[in-house]
């Protein structure tokens, strides 16, 4: 059983499975839409789940936290130019991130990655963000499915959106993008990627390696034809196919990098999302080919 969200980073796994690579590795796959690896810790703990695709800056939580001992053991998705990033509406006065000064921007999770992602932009801008007790700015939970309409009614000054909401906020509300949120230091910042516990890597290592090698012929195919990917998406997701044809995807990496997940980490230690530092490279299992 995988965990998955139903989002452009879970094409790979759609691919797999419509192409049938699991079952040339002898997996048989069934897959369980999330919304965060923490409703699923208990599944994953009894083994009723075997691998989820989780944010990187979640499980790093959770890994901080002792909740439960991770192993990442397959890159999913990656930011890219475009598709995450700030949004204000059409008539706003906000033109720079300077202006954000005494705002409310809108984001999905108070502690999750557009709070991650922004923070430098603003510290760059020269603005502190939270949870500095000085604080410029003021972060407000909006749900996903909300973001449009809190930015329309003037809920909240800005709101951190991806897409599809990013082309969306666009086309129907005028909107524009004051800061792309993958630029500057937090360009192609990784941003989910599969996980299983330390105790499933331990016991099913044949089964791994099988996701993995599945997994791989997938993400490749994400990364380098981007129409499997738009064909796919309206097969899982609520994305219609025309919107799938335009939006702004992010990148599918093919190498599991710790070096580069671990910016995810050292970002999360330096703006109090996690106590202390994180070694990723502990919590890497390679591909065995």
């Amino acid at each position: 059983m995988i965990g998955q969200y139903p989002g452009a980073d879970s094409a790979p796994l759609f691919i797999a499975i419509e192409r049938g690579f699991f079952k040339e590795q002898g997996l048989t796959v069934k897959t369980e839409a999330i919304q965060a690896p923490q409703a699923v810790l208990p599944k994953l703990a009894n083994g009723s789940m075997d691998v989820v695709l989780g944010s990187y800056a979640t499980i790093l939580t959770i890994q901080s936290q002792k909740v439960e001992k991770f192993k990442y053991i397959a890159d999913s998705y990656q930011g890219a130019a475009g598709g995450f990033g700030v949004m204000v509406g059409k008539d706003s006065p906000i033109k720079t991130v300077a202006d954000l000064k005494g705002k409310k921007i809108g984001v999905n999770s108070l502690a999750g990655l557009g709070v991650l992602t922004m923070n430098p932009h603003l510290k760059i801008s020269g603005l502190k963000p939270p949870p500095d007790p000085s604080k410029d700015v003021t972060y407000v939970e909006v749900p996903t499915t909300n973001w449009l309409s809190a930015l329309e009614k003037g809920d909240v000054d800005a709101v951190w959106m991806t897409d599809p909401y990013v082309s969306e906020a666009k086309n129907k509300l005028g909107a524009t993008m004051l800061v792309d949120t993958m630029s500057g230091p937090t360009e192609a910042l990784p941003i989910t990627g599969w996980a299983a516990t330390e105790k499933w890597v331990a016991t099913n290592p044949k089964t791994m390696a099988a996701f993995q090698r599945a997994m791989a012929k997938a993400q490749n195919i994400a990364a380098t034809d981007r129409s499997a990917v738009t064909k796919i998406l309206p097969t899982f997701t609520k994305i219609p196919a025309d919107t799938a044809a335009t939006i702004n995807l992010g990148a599918y990496p093919t190498t599991l990098s710790a070096q580069r997940i671990q910016r995810v980490a050292d970002l999360m230690h330096e703006y109090g999302f996690i106590k202390e530092k994180i070694d990723v490279a502990s919590m890497i299992v390679s591909s065995q080919g």
